[in-house]
């Protein structure tokens, strides 16, 4: 991912075999390419420049670029590379999920089931409303996925100004002792029939909490 990076950004030929990628976007601050398997909902953006993963320490400082709000502006209705599906979802994988050691935020769709679960569990006062109790255990709760039911930690949010690295690791990882390379994160857009409602569910697991989990996959929908 590294070299599909420099390709786009400097124009340096991959090594053979393999082939230049698709530039869909480039930036002075990320790239956008095409996931794997290719198809209108799955997309990657990824800093142009070498960060490795949510594990690295630059992504939450003030010199980072907000790559949430990056992906989130781009894969909108309307954005440079419109992520076309119903609902859609960004997340980033933890290391130890990850394939890939440059840093990337899928951008794709989630289901139907996970957009209205979410809506629910807000209705019902079962997501934080501040970071400060994103931790908070009566805010953990189970989201249907790909490999059945996950423990998430919830969080809404008006926008993506802060910067949710920072947020995650401040006020989930420092206080309950874990770490931040084993954080997955996932972001998922409130939508009604009118369009995009004005706010944002944050999703933060790892496996320290019952039946969590160490990926975004299981929520996303690539294919």
């Amino acid at each position: 991912m590294w070299n599909d990076v420099q390709y786009c950004t400097r124009k340096i030929p991959p090594p053979p075999p393999q082939q230049p990628p698709n530039c869909l976007k480039t930036t002075p601050n990320y790239v956008v390419l095409n996931g794997k398997p290719k198809s209108t909902h799955n997309f990657l953006l990824l800093p142009s420049c070498r960060i490795t993963g949510i594990e690295c320490p630059f992504i939450e400082t003030p010199q980072a670029a907000n790559y949430w709000n990056d992906a989130w502006e781009n894969a909108r209705s309307g954005g440079a590379v419109p992520v076309q599906y119903r609902y859609i979802g960004l997340g980033i994988n933890s290391m130890g999920a990850r394939h890939y050691h440059q840093m990337h935020i899928h951008m794709a769709g989630v289901r139907d089931s996970t957009q209205l679960r979410l809506q629910d569990l807000e209705k019902m006062g079962r997501l934080a409303t501040s970071p400060s109790h994103w931790n908070n255990p009566q805010y953990q709760v189970a989201i249907t996925g790909s490999m059945g039911d996950r423990t998430y930690r919830a969080l809404v949010l008006p926008d993506l100004a802060r910067n949710l690295f920072a947020l995650v690791d401040r006020y989930v990882v420092v206080p309950s002792g874990l770490n931040m390379a084993d954080q997955t994160l996932i972001v998922v857009p409130k939508m009604t029939a009118a369009g995009f409602a004005g706010a944002f569910y944050a999703l933060s697991s790892d496996h320290s909490i019952h039946d969590g989990t160490n990926t975004c996959d299981e929520l996303l929908v690539y294919t």
